[in-house]
């Protein structure tokens, strides 16, 4: 396809906030209709689904695709032809190659898999330019924050997971690749990171954008009203878990500052921005977004969906056209009060514990035992390493017993695997000063709660065990 500049794009970006509905819903048919002739003369897979299909379809008549089709055929659903699977595999295997392009020409991408069948996603040179540019014009809902950062040199600090080929990070590491001499205004810390580790590399670098996971930024809390973080952020974006009303105010009282979430995933890249009202906003001149019930049927404004729809109009590499997404949403296309004339989502997000254990702190004079925290990420990041796993679940039964539900890539090797995870997890709670924790391997495989349908893959169940 021919790519646009980048100041071409970033015109279109800012343009759709003086259309009308009707003309941004027409800019959106006009890049489907693209997007779908594209891939009927590239993708051998769309090919063979769209072959019935009319010139024009209208939306609801284009065929649902879910994560597992897709892996199964995904040879076939990438455009480029010189793009394997076992070619992106390989390229995988070197962590140096995070935030590289695959091909000088992909980046690449995997989604959580910790719920479902993981996935591997590229995205093109144009699908980068547009999330960026998004980014740009789109993130911050005060103009003055923009000013007050600028003001401050940009300097952006993230608590995210690193050492993977997760959206979060890798763009960021492809930033510090590209301009080396923004690796002083960029920083990521791992995760991983012991807490007070975590708090000294803060107060270091003294971002002015303070960004990562909501239940890592929780744990900033007490930190920073007890004097040993001591930040003062322009503005906290956070993303990746639902962010709650409840610590969306209290991270703001406590930092004195603006805290802004987003939605995105890995197959859509930025897909809705926080308004100055509170309102997440659909880009829906670059995405669709459809909510649908269990049977793939459209659900009406203000009522829960069982899943979403996504459409991603920028990437030409790896369509997604159409593609189920298991996060449930509500959608209001009624005019926000903001003025952004964009439909906006509720989204209910991940609801994972933080959870507590018993550590020890050493000094000269005595031991004694301190209360540790861990941010449920933290689990996830060490157990989407433990290769064999399919899904997991980790359940904590007591503040030193610990159940891990998982499904495996083959049954036979569960146990193995388990005790990789087992090591895996023990050396991580140990680096946190936490020991003596039982892990052990359930029976039960990974599911959601029986009365709310919720699937939360960390979890405290202390009280029944």
């Amino acid at each position: 396809m021919k790519y646009m500049s980048l100041f071409k794009e970033m015109r279109l970006l800012k343009r759709p906030d003086t259309l009308t509905v009707e003309e941004i819903s027409r800019v959106q048919t006009n890049r489907l209709h693209n997007l779908l002739a594209y891939v009927r003369k590239k993708s051998p897979y769309f090919q063979e689904l769209y072959k019935d299909l009319p010139d024009t379809p209208t939306l609801t008549d284009i065929p649902v695709t879910t994560k597992q089709e897709m892996m199964t055929h995904f040879d076939d659903w990438i455009t480029d032809k010189e793009i394997t699977l076992k070619k992106i595999n390989r390229f995988m295997e070197n962590k140096d190659n995070i935030g590289r392009k695959l091909h000088n020409a992909y980046m690449v991408f995997t989604t959580a898999g910790s719920t479902d069948t993981p996935v591997v996603v590229l995205h093109d040179h144009h699908s980068i330019k547009i999330m960026t540019t998004l980014n740009l014009f789109r993130a911050l809902a005060h103009k003055e924050d923009m000013r007050k950062l600028i003001g401050r040199g940009g300097k952006s600090a993230a608590v995210y997971a690193k050492g993977g080929f997760n959206l979060s990070y890798s763009r960021i590491r492809s930033r510090q690749l590209a301009f080396p001499w923004k690796r002083k205004r960029l920083e990521v810390i791992d995760v991983l990171t012991p807490l007070p580790e975590i708090v000294k590399q803060l107060n270091n670098f003294q971002p002015a954008l303070l960004g990562g996971y909501p239940t890592a930024l929780e744990l900033l809390l007490p930190e920073q009203r007890a004097g040993r973080l001591h930040i003062s952020p322009v503005t906290i974006n956070t993303g990746g878990e639902h962010l709650s009303a409840e610590l969306k105010q209290e991270l703001s009282e406590v930092f004195q500052c603006t805290v802004q979430t987003n939605y995105a995933n890995t197959e859509g890249g930025m897909i809705a921005f926080e308004c100055s009202h509170g309102h997440l906003h659909v880009n829906t001149d670059w995405v669709i977004v459809e909510p649908v019930d269990e049977n793939y049927q459209p659900v009406p404004d203000g009522v829960l969906s069982h899943s979403l729809l996504l459409t991603n109009l920028s990437n030409y590499i790896q369509p997604i056209i159409r593609y189920e997404i298991t996060d449930r949403i509500i959608l209001h296309s009624k005019t926000c009060s903001c003025g952004n004339k964009f439909p906006y989502i509720e989204v209910e997000g991940r609801t994972d514990d933080i959870l507590a254990f018993h550590g020890e702190k050493k000094n000269v004079t005595t031991d004694h035992e301190v209360l540790v925290k861990i941010a449920p990420i933290a689990f996830y990041a060490v157990l989407k390493e433990v290769k064999g796993i399919n899904r997991f679940q980790l359940v904590q039964k007591s503040m030193n017993q610990l159940v891990l539900r998982i499904t495996c890539d083959n049954e036979r090797e569960r146990s193995r695997v388990f005790e990789i995870a087992k090591k895996s997890l023990t050396a991580f709670l140990e680096s946190n000063g936490i020991y003596d924790v039982e892990i052990h391997l359930s029976k039960l495989s990974p599911r959601s709660h029986p009365l709310s349908g919720k699937f939360n893959h960390v979890y405290k169940d202390i009280i029944n065990i």
